[in-house]
């Protein structure tokens, strides 16, 4: 790009006539010098950055596997309540086995 600029550059000032164009043409081109230099980032880093956007499919995956987690979390849940209903019957049971068995002594 700065080629491009250096030999517009080159063209106008070789224009044999100095006319107010002339002139707008050189303030743009050094507008557009000093534009591109400060577009160059004065520190490079030396590791590579992630991606910062994601694409469809990634976004439609991580969707499936929330979805899939949800689930498998809601059937954790239940198994949880059943097994602790299950455990306190088991409980109840157990403890009047024992009452019965400490009245029959």
């Amino acid at each position: 790009m700065s080629d491009a600029l250096d030999k517009a550059e080159q063209a106008v000032r070789a224009a044999e006539t100095d006319t107010a164009a002339v002139q707008l043409a050189m303030a743009a081109m050094e507008l557009a010098k000093l534009a591109t230099q400060q577009q160059a980032p004065a520190h490079r880093c030396q590791h590579d950055h992630p991606r910062a956007r994601r694409s469809t499919g990634e976004w439609i995956g991580i969707a499936c596997a929330v979805c899939v987690g949800g689930v498998g979390i809601a059937f954790a849940s239940l198994a949880l309540a059943i097994l602790g209903g299950v455990g306190a019957i088991v409980v109840l049971v157990l403890r009047d086995l024992w009452r019965d068995m400490q009245k029959g002594k």
